[in-house]
């Protein structure tokens, strides 16, 4: 009877320390994660996929694809990094609109894009965000939804 109730009290200390919830993450410390979305072209159909996002000193960074349909050989990839100070967070987390920039760098053929965007927060986890960029003479502009993620 002892051991029984013994293994009891520590299964139930143990279950309540792994419900314990520490701090919060920062906002500084989530991922973002962009829903992929599409812009119509004179004679195609233009697609971005951007994949998760991290976070390092200031910088949301990972790989992006423009797919452009039918016109395959147009499409382009590579790595995106958004320059996203604390006070611009901190502007999104309080409901603020925020003008933020960065840069696109192709893969396929070394050229650098700036980029434009403009976050709109619905809450501190999710809203849509305004990108645009140039391709020669075409203005490519996206709109989409982001989210924040905790990281794993």
């Amino acid at each position: 009877m002892f051991k029984s109730v013994w293994f009891l009290l520590l299964l139930a200390s143990s279950l309540v320390r792994g419900q314990s919830v520490g701090p919060a993450s920062s906002p500084a410390s989530r991922g973002l994660v962009l829903e992929k979305c599409t812009m119509p072209l004179t004679t195609a159909t233009a697609t971005l996929i951007v994949g998760p996002l991290a976070r390092t000193n200031g910088i949301y960074a990972g790989d992006f694809k423009v797919k452009v349909f039918p016109y395959f050989f147009k499409s382009d990839w590579g790595r995106l990094a958004i320059q996203v100070p604390d006070t611009a967070l901190s502007a999104m987390n309080l409901g603020q609109t925020v003008a933020i920039s960065g840069t696109s760098t192709s893969t396929k053929n070394g050229m650098v894009r700036d980029i434009h965007i403009t976050a709109v927060p619905q809450d501190g986890a999710h809203g849509t965000v305004r990108l645009w960029f140039m391709v020669e003479d075409q203005k490519m502009i996206f709109t989409t939804a982001y989210q924040f993620k905790s990281r794993s």
